[in-house]
């Protein structure tokens, strides 16, 4: 499997073993990471700053017996490489031009050479005295330099073009800057950047420098991969860690384990493909003039891998534990707060859910519960309405009455079912056919309800639908579709469940605690049809339409990274590999595209809501799209799968 026809090019950052001026140690130890890399499939490798040579050689660096080494290392390794097109290395070393001597990235494929990137920042205050060695490639135009009998390109506006991907190098220092080289690199076209390092260590130094590597990638929109030298430089003033960073748009996705003595390498697989789509997303990510930048083809064959090697997380909506309190407490605010605003400016002091004993329902009610504390306003102004009807079991109906009770809101209960056999008598529909007109009757009749009760007491009707429900038009429409302010339209069906749970375990007293566990232990279900002979819900949605988890992944990898149909499907057999086949899966995408393109009109009028985080299906919001849209170009890709 062709990794990068789906979008992924395999990078490694190497920290080898080191011997300081021992150029003969040094490149046997980096062609032994070569030979490693290339039986991972990797396909561009870094190595650290000076690497051929160490960079604590200090005034050695003066030494011609040394530079000339250098050179001819650079030329072996050159060598080595011949036989190698799948992988692309760059190494750092010493190189004289002119009067000059610069510290350069080298970047070597299986044609040789093919390009030469001086250090841009040279550091000279504290620990550091590059100076004291090195000139600035700063205000250097592109040239060449002579190495063995070929000329080089040589220059710090030099880009790299592989057949996947365009990358760019930095130095070092070049990342602590205002405006590292990096920013003009990606504007230009870069969308891997490699940074070739040797940063000691120092009490809480390594925090700052994952952060910088972190932000940069995503100011970049790049991936950036930070690579610096380890333990075996000298140990005369300063003390090197090996420190290892593959970041994402943002985000660390992989990193290294400090302090080892023996060699280190860190793999990852980057996403080109949701960077370029965040790239044309963003309105302010110009290209500027492109004239002065050189740029180098460089060939690389691509890999056949059976994975990739990068984690895809099959929850994308759902914090990391370490991250839950934070990420869960923001959501449950936002919707708080969102729901507080608008109380406040249109001046109303009640609203009305319909509680159904469900998750959604619930996670509304304790958005309300929580704004009306917020705003000093009683609980019993939160009138939770439960509309028993056809489908309704005796589980939700208690659960839904003693959450209600429990928290201190205003429990009214309206049996529906007899409303809506009248209105079948009125409209000609036979009770005994169970069909849509049977389930949405109930669904409207609810609404109804809802709306004419806020009406009643001058107040508000809660949406409690959520964003996957909108994404698979799982809504009736002008039934439960519809609300005054809909608090979770931006919450996907598995963030809810995580929602609810963390609410209740952290923000609930007992009384309310158990009721929550219990509802989340619930199938989900509208419960529009009658119970089975045990009172049982008959009416299970997951049977119906598919997985919600599936859904939401599907959904989060469309909208979020605009991925093609093949793409998702490629990338859910892995999120999903010991929980659903391929062929599982691909039905349920089927029914994804299939009701996500015909249910569009729902989404045109939904009605307000907070967005929670970076998906949103509200019109005035993340999301525009014809309802007439044709889903044939996504479904055609489907059936060749």
């Amino acid at each position: 499997m062709n990794i990068n026809d789906y979008g992924f090019v395999r990078v490694a950052a190497a920290t080898p073993k080191l011997k300081v001026a021992d150029c003969d140690y040094n490149v046997y130890e980096m062609k032994s990471m070569i030979d490693e890399a290339v039986k991972n499939q990797v396909q561009i490798i870094c190595f650290p700053e000076l690497c051929i040579t160490g960079y604590t050689c200090a005034d050695l660096f003066f030494q011609t017996a040394l530079l000339e080494k250098a050179k001819a290392s650079l030329l072996e390794i050159a060598s080595f490489m011949h036989d190698k097109p799948t992988i692309v290395a760059i190494v750092g070393l010493p190189i004289r031009k002119l009067n000059c001597l610069y510290n350069v990235a080298a970047v070597i494929s299986s044609e040789g050479i093919v390009g030469m990137i001086p250090k841009t920042y040279i550091p000279n205050e504290g620990e550091f005295y590059e100076k004291r060695w090195f000139a600035s490639g700063k205000d250097m135009e592109n040239t060449t330099i002579v190495i063995g009998n070929e000329h080089i390109a040589f220059g710090t506006d030099i880009l790299f073009e592989t057949p996947f991907v365009t990358f760019g190098i930095e130095i070092c220092e070049d990342l602590w800057m205002p405006i590292p080289p990096s920013s003009n690199l990606t504007l230009k076209g870069a969308e891997l950047i490699f940074n070739l390092s040797a940063s000691n260590e120092l009490v809480g130094k390594h925090a700052y420098r994952r952060s910088l590597v972190a932000q940069q990638s995503g100011r970049c929109i790049c991936g950036y991969i930070y690579t610096s030298c380890g333990v075996g430089e000298s140990t005369t003033d300063l003390v090197f860690s090996g420190s290892r960073i593959i970041a994402e748009n943002g985000s660390i996705i992989a990193e290294s384990e400090r302090f080892s003595l023996d060699n280190r390498m860190s793999i990852n697989d980057i996403d080109l493909f949701a960077l370029r789509h965040d790239r044309i997303k963003n309105a302010n990510y110009l290209t500027p003039d492109q004239s002065t930048c050189q740029v180098l083809p460089c060939q690389i064959r691509p890999i056949s891998a059976d994975k990739i090697r990068r984690t895809i997380n099959p929850f994308p909506f759902i914090p990391s534990k370490s991250e839950e309190n934070e990420r869960l407490f923001e959501v449950f605010n936002i919707q708080t707060h969102g729901l507080a605003k608008r109380l406040m400016h249109t001046g109303i002091k009640t609203v009305t859910i319909g509680i159904s004993g469900g998750l959604d329902s619930t996670l509304a009610l304790l958005v309300a519960i929580r704004a009306f504390d917020l705003l000093g306003i009683p609980r019993k102004n939160v009138y939770g309405i439960t509309m028993p009807g056809f489908g309704t079991t005796n589980r939700t109906y208690n659960n839904a009455k003693e959450l209600v009770t429990s928290l201190g809101a205003t429990l009214l209960e309206i049996p529906i079912s007899e409303a809506v056999e009248l209105h079948f008598k009125n409209i000609g529909h036979d009770l005994a056919d169970k069909n849509i007109v049977y389930e949405n009757a109930q669904a409207r009749e609810r609404t109804q309800i809802l709306m004419d009760i806020a009406n009643k007491i001058d107040g508000l009707a809660v949406g409690t639908g959520n964003m996957s429900e909108l994404a698979l038009g799982w809504a009736t429409y002008n039934g439960d579709h519809m609300s005054m302010y809909g608090v979770n339209t931006s919450v996907p069906k598995t963030l809810v469940k995580s929602l609810v749970r963390w609410i209740a375990d952290t923000q609930m007293e007992d009384s309310s605690q158990n009721i929550l566990h219990d509802i989340l232990d619930t199938p989900f279900s509208p419960e529009l049809l009658p119970a089975d002979q045990n009172g049982n819900i008959a009416q299970i949605t997951e049977d119906k339409i598919g997985p919600y988890e599936l859904h939401d992944f599907f959904l989060h990898r469309m909208l979020r990274y605009g991925d093609s149909p093949s793409r998702i499907y490629y990338l859910s057999q892995f999120a999903f590999a010991e929980k659903y086949s391929a062929e599982t899966i691909l039905k349920w995408m089927k029914t994804f595209y299939r009701r996500f393109f015909t249910q569009q009109f729902k989404r045109s009028c939904m009605p307000d809501g907070p967005k929670v985080g970076s998906i949103n299906l509200s019109p005035r919001g993340d999301w525009r799209m014809p309802s007439d849209a044709s889903v044939a170009v996504w479904m055609d890709e489907l059936l060749q799968m």
